[in-house]
């Protein structure tokens, strides 16, 4: 099946989306499927190019608006592909609108991953998403094929779908990269961290959804270490926070780190700590990798997130925005080995059981598969 899947950034850009869509696509790609990518350029200029089996088309960027690229000819660039299948990702918005666009001349059937809901901070944050959901997301949604969420508590609770009709297939982890059995490396001496020191870890873009500043927070009162694997706009903030003396000498930033060393930094650490605060955190797979690394997690209780682990299975929820939560579930971790190893196990028994990336693209292929042949014979 040739497949084109439609993405506002893609890599080397980081994220979430970023890396649903490389994963998907390349066990696409193993098992026989023709991949074109695309997507936005960084640098602003139009491009083809080839990763690995995968044919990456980026479309020209005048602007970011919004963290949306603005990309006007990404419709002519997707109407140029041919394909049996389109399989957009939002948000950012405008990529998905520019694919609905280009299939509505095609008579190609679209489907559309529905990752989380737009959200803009600031005063005029609401007036522009509730115009944006009334015009260009409900044009977006009705061209649809089918809608995909990753979760369904997320899919019951978003505005924008809840009176959908929805397939919950959910983001896929690599189980091979990220397994138990992954040596740790020189991560900890890298960082100055001690051999027989808890350490707590956080892996993610340094932005103020993630909730970050909430887990140094809840670092104050714990002999334990901190390593914060990501960049992003909060990294100053973070960074003055951990010049207080409580905190002196135990937050570690990596920056951003290489995806073949990033197994590593799970193997190092004893937990992982994700303390979302808003629904533009809708799953949350650097959970997933910490759990495939048979790790115990600390996720926030928020629709998506919560449905990775079974509360006091393969980890603990938190209360968002609330650092005492987050210091108590960390200090029952850090304070039980047997629990956090029981934790872990289960943990990757849960991803391999659920979120492995073959079982996961098998739900995809069949859902590509049946939406194509019901376009065929429609």
């Amino acid at each position: 099946m040739r497949i084109v899947q439609v993405t506002p950034y893609f890599h080397p850009h980081l994220g979430g989306v970023e890396s649903h869509v490389m994963n998907i696509s390349q066990e696409l790609d193993r098992r026989g499927h023709a991949l074109t990518v695309v997507t936005s350029s960084d640098d602003g200029d139009a491009r083809e190019e080839w990763i690995g089996g995968l044919r990456v088309l980026r479309s020209r960027s005048f602007l970011t608006l919004f963290q949306t690229p603005v990309t006007p000819t990404m419709a002519r660039d997707i109407r140029g592909v041919e394909a049996d299948l389109y399989h957009a990702h939002t948000p950012s918005p405008l990529p998905a609108y520019f694919a609905a666009r280009a299939t509505g001349t095609t008579g190609v059937p679209l489907l559309i991953t529905y990752h989380c809901d737009a959200e803009i901070r600031g005063p005029w944050g609401p007036p522009v998403v509730g115009l944006y959901r009334r015009i260009l997301e409900a044009y977006t949604l009705k061209r649809a094929a089918g809608i995909i969420t990753t979760t369904r508590t997320y899919a019951a609770t978003s505005r924008a779908v809840w009176d959908q009709d929805t397939m919950t297939i959910p983001n896929p982890v690599d189980i091979a990269r990220f397994h138990p059995d992954v040596p740790p490396g020189d991560i900890r001496a890298r960082h100055g961290i001690p051999e027989d020191g808890s350490l707590v870890l956080f892996v993610g873009r340094l932005v103020p959804h993630k909730g970050t500043e909430y887990l140094l927070r809840a670092m104050l009162g714990l002999p334990v270490h901190l390593l914060l694997v990501g960049t992003g706009p909060r990294e100053a903030l973070l960074r003055k926070m951990a010049t207080l003396p409580a905190l002196e000498g135990r937050v570690h930033f990596a920056g951003r780190v290489s995806s073949r060393e990033l197994p590593q930094y799970y193997a190092a650490c004893d937990l992982s700590v994700l303390p979302s605060t808003s629904r533009l955190e809708a799953f949350g797979i650097a959970a997933l990798e910490a759990m495939a690394s048979g790790k115990p997690v600390i996720v926030s209780d928020v629709p998506g997130v919560r449905e990775l682990i079974e509360e006091g299975q393969e980890g603990l929820r938190v209360d968002p925005i609330d650092a005492e939560d987050i210091a108590a579930k960390v200090r029952t971790l850090v304070e039980d080995e047997g629990l956090r190893k029981q934790m872990g196990r289960r943990a990757r028994e849960t991803v391999e059981r659920n979120f492995s990336l073959v079982s996961v693209v098998d739900r995809l292929e069949t859902f590509y598969e049946r939406t194509h042949s019901t376009m065929v014979k429609g």
